[in-house]
């Protein structure tokens, strides 16, 4: 298939353009370069420096390439800086990705496989979460996400598009050629192994005092290759709405703290901090949905496995993509 990839040279979009390539698909990434990277950019890809936010550049792009499927990925992802800057979310997320469907309305493309967050759902009712629970974003990027789904719900029933909603957890690990480098850097794998890299002083942690087993927050962890993976498998059939992709364990933050001491050999001094405001104590998926309908079956789901793939890539690229 020809597949438009928006978003290619981040961190799921570099992993899912070269799987993409590597199972046979012609790859065009569409990409402004702000926070992804060149050197994220599969070299078998073709690439358009272009900005969503910019109608005539996303039209002009899907005229010139006339792709089978999209791959949405470009968006601005950091809940706190959404709080801060609500509208650069708004604008970015939501009107580009606005734009992204009205230049596929028009050239008549009809599947997209979108990005979307499990940031959609807030403060769940029920663990594990699943996919029919009520969608109650707590922050500007959750919102931003449920908005453009929303649009594509309605483009989907006015203009036949086929939108995949792939509800994403924590995504974590690396393949031997692209990993995880963002600025700033949120995540608590990547801020962990920045400590065994000599790059921080300790890890910290946001939070002892939660109702779990050690204190911390349990998050539900899923490598970016069985993420991509799961974008591959949305291509194919007639598929449309939400599916949630995470491994359906919960791991706390002292437990990949742990798992990383085993991994890298280094003490990893710990400094506990306040909570966060908002942090739910466990953010648990169901992907049952996605394993009966796509049939997924990720291939990590081990912890050890997870951090042992982004320390090797970490390793070979201690200042990221930074020459």
């Amino acid at each position: 298939m020809k597949v438009l990839v928006t978003g290619g040279a981040g961190y799921i979009g570099s992993v899912a353009s070269e799987m993409l390539l590597d199972q046979g698909h012609e790859v065009t990434i569409f990409d402004n370069l702000e926070r992804g990277h060149r050197e994220a950019l599969d070299t078998r890809a073709h690439f358009i420096l272009g900005d969503l936010r910019n109608r005539d550049q996303i039209r002009d792009a899907m005229a010139k390439t006339r792709p089978d499927a999209v791959m949405h990925f470009a968006a601005y992802a950091l809940v706190g800086e959404s709080m801060e800057h609500p509208m650069w979310y708004f604008r970015n997320n939501v009107v580009g990705g606005a734009h992204l469907v009205e230049a596929m309305v028009d050239m008549e493309v009809r599947k997209i496989i979108f990005s979307s967050t499990c940031a959609t759902y807030g403060q769940p009712d029920r663990m594990p979460m699943t996919e029919d629970i009520p969608q109650r974003p707590t922050n500007p990027y959750g919102e931003s996400k449920l908005m453009l789904e929303t649009i594509l719900r309605w483009e989907q029933q006015r203009h036949g598009l086929q939108p995949v909603f792939l509800r994403y957890f924590n995504a974590c690990g690396a393949t031997k050629k692209f990993g995880e480098d963002h600025d700033p850097e949120t995540h608590l794998i990547p801020n962990v192994l920045a400590v065994a890299l000599g790059k921080k002083e300790q890890v910290c942690v946001f939070g002892n005092d939660y109702d779990t087993p050690d204190g911390t927050c349990i998050r539900d962890y899923i490598h970016i290759v069985d993420l991509a993976e799961a974008h591959l498998l949305a291509l194919t059939g007639q598929h449309v709405g939400p599916f949630n992709l995470g491994n359906g364990d919960g791991y706390s933050v002292m437990q990949v703290i742990k798992v990383a001491r085993e991994v890298t050999g280094h003490a990893l001094p710990v400094q506990f901090e306040p909570r966060r405001p908002g942090d739910p104590a466990r953010l648990v998926a169901s992907a049952r949905k996605a394993k009966s309908m796509l049939g997924w079956n990720p291939k990590y789901a081990d912890l050890k496995t997870i951090i042992q793939h982004a320390w090797d890539w970490h390793q070979a690229h201690p200042n990221g993509y930074s020459k």
